[in-house]
């Protein structure tokens, strides 16, 4: 997999931590972590990332209107990686989810599967 630059939108300092050094590890670049909706959609207009992986809930507003939101500027692949169950029916159509917890292998196939790498099957 080529290295991206990724946005990462976590509400959770410690996931958000871990989840930067996992995707560090894997050869990522990180170019901002965000906790909020405005946050995330300002350093997605500002850092231009090639991925964003999200949390649905957020300090302040969500990150499934963040993802909105980034969308609205075009495309960009994009994770969303929750603990809880998520409306389906406000996701993308090409929105891939990941169910915390996870393993980095899990994490690996997810953001392949977000860039078009690899099917369900």
């Amino acid at each position: 997999m080529n290295s991206l630059r990724i946005l990462v939108v976590e509400d959770e300092p410690l996931i958000a931590m871990l989840l930067a050094d996992i995707l560090a590890e894997m050869g990522h670049s990180v170019c901002a972590v965000e906790a909020t909706e405005a946050g995330a959609v300002a350093a997605a207009e500002k850092y231009c990332p090639e991925m964003v992986i999200v949390d649905d809930g957020l300090i302040e507003g969500s990150g499934i209107s963040a993802i909105e939101r980034i969308l609205l500027a075009g495309f960009i692949p994009h994770v969303f990686v929750s603990g809880g169950n998520l409306d389906r029916e406000r996701l993308s159509p090409r929105a891939v989810i990941l169910r915390k917890p996870f393993l980095e292998a899990q994490l690996e196939h997810a953001i392949q599967k977000a860039l078009g790498g690899v099917s369900d099957t």
